[in-house]
């Protein structure tokens, strides 16, 4: 193969990466804000169903909307921090559950 078929193939072999990379990136986009979207949706169901309920707030007050505008360094923790908080609250709802099953079965 002579030297400028090769050069030919590479810079082919590179558009049609680049390609590549620009419509994974728009779809990769496309479902980040869907993500965003419905988690934001979420949260606004969580909020009205704990303002009908007990009012608990988060145990560090983290949501997820908090948690995509944090630089990336931080995101790890702020999702950890968040998983946790909301397993604490399950906890504590799960325990709440328990003492009134146990008082209503006395």
């Amino acid at each position: 193969m002579q030297m400028k078929h090769l050069i030919i193939f590479a810079v082919v072999g590179m558009v049609v990466l680049l390609g590549f990379n620009i419509m994974s990136g728009n779809q990769r986009e496309k479902n980040r804000e869907a993500i965003m979207t419905s988690s934001q949706a979420e949260l606004a169901d969580a909020a009205v169903s704990e303002n009908k309920g007990s009012n608990t707030s988060n145990a560090n007050g983290s949501d997820t909307s908090d948690i995509a505008s944090q630089p990336l360094g931080q995101q790890p923790k702020a999702i950890l921090d968040d998983a946790t908080s909301k397993i604490d609250q399950a906890q504590q709802a799960e325990a709440e559950r328990l003492k009134q099953m146990s008082l209503a079965q006395e």
